[in-house]
C-alpha cells in the first residue's frame, strides 16, 4: 500500500524551490508543481516581515480604502503535488501559529513538472492573468491562511520584490 500524498498551494516564500526544499529537508524529487491561481483571496505584506499573509477576499478587501482590481482579488502562486505526511508536518512547523492550514480550490495555469526542473530564474508564475474561459478546472489543495489580519499591511505582497531583495536570507538559513 502506498502512503497518501498531499497537494498544497504556496503563495509566498515557499514558491521559491530552494526554500521549499530546505523547509521539507529533502531534495523534493518526489514533487511536481505548476503555476496556479487562487481566486477570491488577497495576499498582503506582513508588518515587519519578508513574507505574506493570505486572506479570503471578504477580509482582505477590508484592509483597503479603495476598490480592488480583478487581478488583486486573486493570488498567483504554485500548486505542488506529491507532498508526504512528513513534508506537511515540517510545513506546519515552519508556518507556525500565524497560519492555519485550510482546504481551497486552485486553478493550475500549466502542466505539472518535476520540481527539479525549476530554478528561481524560471517564470514560475505567469505575469498575465488568464481569462475565465481559458482557466483550467480547479483542483483541491491546502494552503496556509493568515490568522492575524490586524498584522497585515494594506498593500499587496510581491514575489518578484521578495526574490530581488530578501530570498537569499531564507535559503541560506531557514528560520
Amino acid at each position: 500500500m502506498t502512503a497518501p500524498t498531499y497537494t498544497a498551494f504556496f503563495y509566498g516564500t515557499l514558491m521559491h524551490p530552494k526554500i521549499l526544499k530546505a523547509v521539507i529537508k529533502n531534495d523534493g524529487s518526489h514533487l511536481q508543481l505548476c503555476p496556479a491561481v487562487l481566486l477570491e483571496f488577497t495576499r498582503h505584506q506582513v508588518k515587519g516581515a519578508d513574507y505574506p499573509g493570505l486572506l479570503p477576499i471578504s477580509r482582505g478587501r477590508a484592509l483597503f480604502n479603495r476598490d480592488l482590481t480583478r487581478e488583486e482579488c486573486s493570488v498567483r502562486g504554485t500548486v505542488v503535488k506529491g507532498l508526504t505526511a512528513q513534508d506537511v508536518e515540517l510545513l506546519d512547523i515552519f508556518e507556525g501559529s500565524e497560519y492555519t492550514r485550510e482546504s481551497v480550490r486552485v486553478h493550475p495555469l500549466g502542466s505539472f513538472e518535476d520540481v527539479s526542473t525549476y530554478t528561481i530564474d524560471d517564470a514560475l508564475v505567469p505575469s498575465q492573468p488568464s481569462s475565465s474561459s481559458e482557466r483550467p478546472p480547479a483542483v483541491d489543495a491546502e494552503t496556509y491562511i493568515y490568522v492575524k489580519a490586524f498584522n497585515l499591511k494594506p498593500e499587496l505582497w510581491s514575489f518578484d520584490d521578495f526574490v530581488k531583495n530578501n530570498a537569499w536570507k531564507w535559503y541560506t538559513g531557514i528560520r
